[in-house]
């Protein structure tokens, strides 16, 4: 049987020096129709490993419940990796960061607050065995030393950017070879003196992460591991981008520089990201440094392959620096054929409220509710309350993270956590108080992961507070069946005329089967898009991203249905698909 062990100065396949020549992709950001092809691309361009994280509340959406199959098949995804000849490194966390909703952890599990965040609690190390006992099993079966793909398993991410726990991270060991991992463990940590210091231990092979300089941070890396070989886990190519900035862009030539300084020097790497791919439906994360920064649905990343999987200038750059090392397969991928172009016109629309019935149950309050009480661990809850002439304003301690605020319908001003906004003057009449509020994204890096969602408390006016409320968690991370049957049977409406959101509209088109296609929203203001009940995620004219990716996969010859849900109003219910993605503007 085939072996992967750590040596002396290198790692070591079949008892023989071994460069590891990774890329990171997450198959829980590509459908997984195109798996194959995108594994496929990372061959040819001379990789023999690819990684993934596994993200535990993708698994794991609700309390009691664990999925592994469709999009959520890690099993599948692996043989997939096997079938192409490479090796799979897997990071299961429990805690992965990746830009992803709450950096993998689920909202039920830290709505607890007597629950030790990444830390040797008793609560957390137990529900991280019930996880474990339902993921690794399919790991330890895939192992090399099982013939299988996985040659290496990374225990917790970037630890010592957040804490020091010594005993909780040889817990986690523990309960890793409990469960048949023998493959080589791995500690991942920034190129930092401090967090190599605090975020592993000797029984984990430490591993670096950084995107350039990299003979320095090689250096450094070996003053924290003196023997055995170096790996830099993630070698950032590319950049994350969030909404409201610039598209991050790294340069080709210079990744390809510090690629080839640290192949020179004997490294072993894991290119972060090789294929980004999306953040489909509401799954992405957000950072908070001071300001709550939410990701956007594209994770391209800048990376050597597309979000939609075709090769860049950095792919093929990449690959001649590769060549100097490893053997490259002479093969080049196929050019896809430019997407279809078409105007499609969304001739159906619901006002929002008329939908809300569809999507979730009432409940009532004698207090402001955070999302959390509720069990709705994401997406958007509508909150309702009375107010009176006297009211004249609304300040709520915190907005976690965005609320459109309407008084009987009619708006009355957005309320942004990004914006430090969380106070509204209203208007001098009594009525109905509407606040929709989006869950823009867990945290995923920092101190503030595990906090609760939603309107933060207390909710004061201008002359009480308000402890009435009526909320109601909606379900949308696909198109209900309920709604849509409303959206079938709204009545026409000119797609030429403009909208006023909130609503949802619909329309239907023809196009080719299995295309990738590319959607372009120019004159609407946020909200999230469906094809074919296909969470394609969030749109924002706040960019930089200006289409939203459509995988081939979702689409058929004809009668294709999409749904927008449009938060704000668009200049009209037409939206077009056009020949390639616009990213937005860039910055070096």
């Amino acid at each position: 049987m085939p072996t992967f062990e750590i040596g002396d100065r290198d790692f070591l396949l079949d008892g023989r020096p071994h460069q590891v020549i990774s890329g990171a992709l997450h198959y829980f950001r590509v459908h997984p129709d195109q798996w194959a092809d995108r594994i496929h691309k990372a061959r040819l361009m001379g990789l023999n490993t690819i990684e993934t994280y596994v993200a535990w509340n993708f698994h794991a959406p609700e309390r009691g419940r664990f999925d592994l199959d469709g999009r959520r098949d890690l099993g599948r995804f692996l043989d997939l990796v096997a079938a192409e000849g490479m090796h799979a490194i897997v990071r299961p966390g429990p805690y992965i960061c990746a830009e992803w909703d709450g950096g993998g952890l689920p909202g039920w599990l830290l709505a607890d607050p007597e629950v030790g965040v990444r830390r040797h609690e008793p609560r957390y190390l137990a529900a991280i065995e019930q996880y474990y006992d339902q993921l690794l099993p399919l790991v330890a079966e895939r192992q090399i030393s099982r013939g299988g793909p996985v040659v290496a398993v990374q225990i917790e991410n970037e630890y010592g950017a957040y804490g020091d726990d010594q005993e909780y991270l040889r817990a986690l060991i523990a309960m890793t070879r409990a469960r048949g991992i023998d493959v080589p463990l791995l500690s991942c940590d920034q190129a930092d003196d401090e967090m190599q210091t605090r975020g592993s231990i000797p029984e984990l092979h430490r591993t670096a992460t950084f995107g350039s300089r990299s003979t320095e941070r090689l250096a450094l890396l070996r003053r924290h591991q003196p023997t055995g070989p170096l790996m830099c886990m993630e070698f950032w190519n590319g950049w994350f981008d969030s909404w409201g900035l610039h598209h991050h862009v790294a340069p080709s030539e210079a990744n390809a520089q510090d690629l080839d300084d640290l192949l020179a020097a004997g490294g072993s790497v894991n290119l972060y990201m090789f294929h980004g791919g999306t953040n489909f439906g509401m799954t992405n994360g957000a950072n908070d440094k001071g300001t709550y920064l939410p990701i956007t649905t594209s994770y391209d990343y800048d990376a050597p392959l597309a979000e939609h999987g075709a090769v860049t200038p950095k792919w093929h750059a990449m690959r001649e620096v590769i060549s100097r090392y490893a053997p490259v397969p002479d093969e080049l991928p196929a050019e896809a054929g430019p997407a279809p172009e078409l105007t499609v016109d969304l001739d159906r629309r619901l006002p929002f409220a008329a939908a809300v019935g569809a999507l979730g149950e009432a409940r009532s309050w004698d207090h402001l509710p955070t999302t959390d009480e509720l069990g709705h661990w994401s997406g958007f809850t509508l909150y309702r309350t009375q107010v009176t002439a006297d009211d004249l304003v609304l300040t709520l301690d915190e907005v976690r993270d965005r609320a459109v605020v309407a008084l009987d319908g009619e708006p009355v001003g957005v309320l942004s956590r990004t914006e430090h906004s969380r106070t509204l003057a209203l208007p001098g009449r009594a009525g109905e108080l509407t606040l929709l509020v989006e869950d823009q994204g867990r945290v995923n890096y920092g101190p503030r992961i595990g906090e609760p969602k939603g309107l933060i408390g207390p909710a004061r006016t201008a002359t009480r507070e308000l402890t009435a409320w009526e909320t109601v968690a909606l379900r949308l991370d696909e198109v209900e069946p309920a709604l849509a049957a409303l959206l079938a049977d709204a009545p026409a409406a000119d797609p030429a005329s403009p909208v006023a959101g909130p609503a949802f509209l619909r329309g239907t088109f023809d196009t080719v089967a299995g295309a990738d296609h590319f959607l372009r929203l120019d004159g609407w203001g946020k909200g999230l898009v469906w094809v074919n009940g296909f969470p394609l995620g969030r749109h924002w004219s706040a960019g930089p991203t200006a289409t939203m990716y459509v995988p081939g996969p979702v689409l058929r010859a004809e009668g294709n249905v999409i749904v927008v849900l449009e938060l704000h109003g668009a200049a009209s219910a037409r939206v077009e698909m056009v020949a390639g993605p616009d990213l937005g503007s860039s910055e070096v």
